[in-house]
């Protein structure tokens, strides 16, 4: 397939790595549809990238049913899913709040997993599909307080294997890329809070906090993630799946 017949979905695409995503797909001249709950921010992005953009709380099976409707709907197929959406919340397992657990796992392991569920059948009519699961270091460790964070990542990366498994034969790649800390605007008022918290600089708390296990003391860039999903995404990468890339500065070769 070429680039102008190809549609990419990409969810959590109204900023940090989903936009990084979606803006390396735009540049290549592929259809796209983003898929955030922040709509301003969404609908900004999607017109400067000449997008769709589809509103909605991947929490709910509902949204998730629509977006890829929408996309199926405006383009008539989707070749390219990657799932970034996500959220993180620090507590200790014992004060942990339930129904945040719940919205973790639907938003960062169910809604995966039906994304892909819905596109499958069209992927694999055409025998051509890619799939890549934005997961995290922190699906391949652990650390304390994170406990819903880890528990979906460590899921999504099971989730990955068996799909690449049951894709292989028709044609769908599956892959997943675990990334340590990404300047994120997310990550971006964790260092400010720390910054004034630990009486440390921004700088200090990258390279003495956040980064203390890492072998590169710097934080990962959005476009550094959408390089390795575009070329996981293209014709070079048609042999590689079930995998799960590092891109962690060293912190794993532990």
């Amino acid at each position: 397939m070429h680039a102008s017949t190809k549609t990419v979905l990409v969810t959590g695409g109204a900023s940090g790595i989903g936009l990084a995503i979606a803006t390396r797909f735009a540049r290549e001249g592929y259809s796209l549809v983003i898929g955030d709950i922040n709509q301003r921010d969404g609908e900004r992005v999607a017109r400067d990238l000449h997008a769709i953009f589809v509103h909605g709380d991947l929490a709910q099976r509902a949204a998730c049913r629509r977006l890829v409707d929408v996309a199926v709907e405006t383009y008539g197929h989707v070749d390219i899913l990657v799932n970034v959406a996500g959220f993180q919340h620090i507590d200790p397992i014992d004060v942990f709040p339930e129904d945040v657990w719940d919205k973790m796992l639907a938003v960062m392991l169910t809604a995966p997993f039906l994304l892909t569920r819905y596109v499958w059948p069209g992927m694999r009519a055409r025998g051509w599909g890619r799939i890549v699961n934005i997961a995290s270091i922190h699906g391949l460790v652990a650390s304390p307080y994170k406990s819903g964070y880890i528990s979906a990542k460590h899921g999504l990366i099971g989730l990955t294997r068996t799909a690449a498994l049951e894709g292989g034969p028709f044609g769908i790649t599956v892959n997943a890329i675990a990334p340590a800390y990404v300047r994120t605007p997310l990550v971006e008022r964790q260092i400010a809070d720390q910054a004034r918290t630990r009486g440390l600089s921004e700088e200090e708390v990258i390279e003495k906090v956040m980064l203390e296990p890492a072998a590169i003391k710097r934080l990962i860039e959005p476009e550094e993630v959408a390089a390795m999903v575009w070329y996981l995404c293209s014709e070079e990468a048609r042999n590689i799946t079930g995998s799960v890339f590092t891109l962690d500065a060293g912190w794993t070769a532990r």
